[in-house]
């Protein structure tokens, strides 16, 4: 194992302290698009204290062991100046192939590019603990910066604790016991405020300051002992004690604290896009406007199998034999869509042509493959799977103009499951950790192409009729539209006919009424009433 202490040349002593000029003000991340894939490499974001055995481990197997070329950055200590400070102690037992010292309090020499050679090499990270003002000053807004955050987009990691978890947020909390006094970090963590040694000191009302007074940020309290581990969008509560999730308050909502024990997986997108909308206009909004399509047509199916009736709808609303079908199979794992083909039920259809688009990164979404698809498409079947899926390819895309670019050009989008409650303006069973929650905070819009309902699917089947009148107790404004499997609705106008084995439920929790409907007969979507069938009634 090779140690070396690195400063403004290699393999030198310490730099000598001089008083560091503030940090540039760095924007805070944009709100209107993130990665729902989460951040790149791997972030240990320890809250203080000793550490659990665990957190350590973690690390190191992240960083490569035992290949792993450690850098530690004890910047944020006083005792960093202290040459003869052995600031490696803690991972000499890890049998690390190299470890480096890298330490400055001069911003020139953190834009020296040989000052930050080690970074380029190394595999991780470790800023150690103290003050994070100390880390700020001497490295925001440096190549010091640029290379942790270039260590992280080639699959590294960056560990810290105490000052070296709240220097993750780009919103960091500097110092202050109650009312929180913010400086700038290095935004490793997006939308996140940081907060460390949290139930031991007593932080809770300093961290619901911070993330009140900036709208769009989710506070992480992490307590002494432990650590909060970030994969991707995946993230692990390590260690003995909790990690506490803060959001602000909304119109519609009150701040909110959450604290997650050890083992504890959190979904770091829906954290990102509760703490967003929290932030936005009130969702749903207070009145709604009318279930309405105006023009082309909807077929929402609730799961199970699609009938002939079903079929010959989606087929002859699209344009029968002149047809262009897309297929969207995006509601699974990206794997599964991508080796996925015309479905079933749609093959030997004759029409112009059918189109499987599994694409759902935003560069594919909004490139040409899609764009030409869509445009001279003139049915669009969503798939099943879950429903968040779709959020996160195609929210903020060019895509959803183009559906419904369909729709005013006299086309049909339909879907099954999944493909059934994207269609709703409010969206529920979007938790991307299981759908047995209803109203996922984070998850709550759909595409919207049916306005003021909330549509679930399998509903009979999997014993979802009492969930579905939760949401609408919650949000009045809503009409609750329940699907059982092998059953739907083919909307047209107002008109909502119901087609397939079984039934559907249509729940107005503003007059305190539930309608049960079956195959032929139709609702009224805006009246919210039942229409008795007639021969000459035109669904289309």
């Amino acid at each position: 194992m090779c140690i070396a202490f690195w400063t403004a040349s290699p393999i030198s002593h310490f730099c000598p302290t001089v008083t560091g000029q503030s940090p540039p003000l760095i924007p805070p991340v944009a709100f209107g698009e993130l990665d729902s894939r989460g951040i790149q490499g791997s972030l240990i974001i320890a809250g203080g204290g000793n550490p659990a055995p665990i957190i350590k481990d973690r690390f190191i197997a992240l960083a490569g062991k035992p290949k792993a070329n450690l850098v530690i950055i004890p910047t944020a200590s006083l005792s960093a100046d202290d040459a003869d400070k052995d600031h490696a102690a803690a991972w000499r037992d890890a049998n690390l192939s190299t470890i480096t010292i890298l330490h400055t309090r001069e911003r020139r020499k953190a834009n020296d590019p040989a000052f930050v050679a080690p970074l380029k090499s190394a595999s991780a990270v470790w800023l150690s603990g103290g003050s994070q003002t100390r880390l700020s000053d001497a490295y925001v807004g440096t190549l010091v910066e640029t290379e942790l955050h270039a260590l992280l987009a080639r699959g590294g990691v960056i560990g810290g604790t105490s000052a070296g978890a709240a220097i993750m947020s780009r919103d960091m909390i500097a110092s202050g016991k109650n009312d929180p006094q913010m400086g700038t970090g290095f935004g490793l963590l997006p939308h996140s405020i940081i907060d460390q040694h949290f139930l031991a000191r007593s932080r809770q009302s300093r961290s619901l300051k911070a993330v009140k007074e900036h709208p769009g940020r989710f506070g992480l309290g992490i307590d002494e002992s432990t650590a909060l581990e970030v994969s991707g969008r995946r993230m692990r509560v390590l260690g003995n004690s909790t990690v506490t999730v803060t959001l602000g308050a909304s119109p519609n909502r009150k701040a909110m604290t959450t604290a997650f024990a050890a083992d504890t997986i959190i979904d770091l997108t829906s954290l990102r896009r509760a703490a967003i909308a929290r932030a936005g206009p009130q969702f749903p909004p207070p009145k709604t406007s009318p279930p309405i399509v105006t023009t082309g047509a909807l077929l929402i199916i609730g799961g199970g199998g699609v009938t002939q009736n079903m079929i010959n709808s989606f087929v002859e609303s699209a344009g029968g034999k002149q047809a262009h079908l897309v297929v969207l199979p995006t509601a699974v794992d990206d794997a599964a869509a991508r080796q996925s083909g015309i479905p079933s039920f749609l093959r030997g259809q004759s029409v112009k042509s059918i189109t499987v688009l599994p694409q759902r990164w935003r560069d594919e979404v909004n490139g040409s493959v899609f764009k030409e698809a869509l445009k001279k498409a003139t049915g669009i079947w969503f798939g099943g799977g879950r429903q968040w899926r779709f959020v996160d390819a195609y929210e903020n895309t060019h895509a959803v103009e183009l559906f419904n670019a369909v729709l005013e050009r006299g086309g049909i989008i339909a879907g099954s499951s999944a493909g059934a409650s994207i269609q709703a303006e409010y969206m529920v069973r979007g938790d991307p950790l299981g759908n047995q929650v209803v109203m996922a905070e984070g998850y709550e819009h759909g595409l919207g192409f049916l306005k003021g309902v909330a549509i679930d699917q399998h509903l009979t089947q999997r014993g979802r009729l009492k969930d579905l009148r939760t949401v609408v107790k919650r949000f009045p404004q809503l009409l609750g539209i329940g699907l059982d499997e092998s059953t739907g609705i083919l909307v047209s106008k107002s008109r909502a006919q119901v087609l397939g084995k079984n039934a559907v439920f249509f729940l107005d929790s503003a007059s305190d009424s539930e309608s049960r409907l079956i195959e032929g007969q139709i609702y009224d979507l805006e009246k919210r009433e039942v229409i008795r069938p007639v021969e000459d009634t035109d669904t289309r």
